[in-house]
């Protein structure tokens, strides 16, 4: 795990961290991340990974031209509610199970790839 965060912050932060400046143990240091009795802590992270899953997968949907729905996506972020913007931009009614079940099973999706790469290296 600790090989894998630091392959990901450097994928992540390029050149910009020095050679000491990788953090090895921070899947394991922020618990805030993973602790299920303290919501207030999950919900914000566990709704911005999904909302952006689901804008992740309509971007591969539509390709290039997403690209100005996205611009414009983000530029009524600061002005509408998340329901509007992703009816407005996405289509997509959050109130219905639609968009969060697909957001689920994408996550499941990675969790069974996690799995199974961790089951290689040990």
């Amino acid at each position: 795990m600790c090989e894998l965060m630091v392959e990901a912050q450097t994928e992540a932060f390029g050149d910009i961290l020095a050679e000491d400046g990788h953090h090895p143990i921070f899947w394991a240091a922020k618990l805030h991340f993973s602790e299920s009795s303290v919501p207030f802590y999950n919900f914000p992270y566990t709704f911005g990974h999904l909302f952006a899953g689901g804008i992740y997968d309509r971007a591969k949907k539509e390709g290039p031209s997403f690209a100005k729905s996205y611009r414009a996506l983000l530029a009524d972020t600061p002005i509408m509610t998340t329901e509007g913007v992703a009816r407005k931009h996405l289509g997509v009614d959050l109130r219905k199970p639609g968009f969060w079940n697909d957001a689920v099973a994408r996550s499941l999706g990675d969790i069974d790839k996690f799995i199974r790469l961790a089951r290689q290296v040990g």
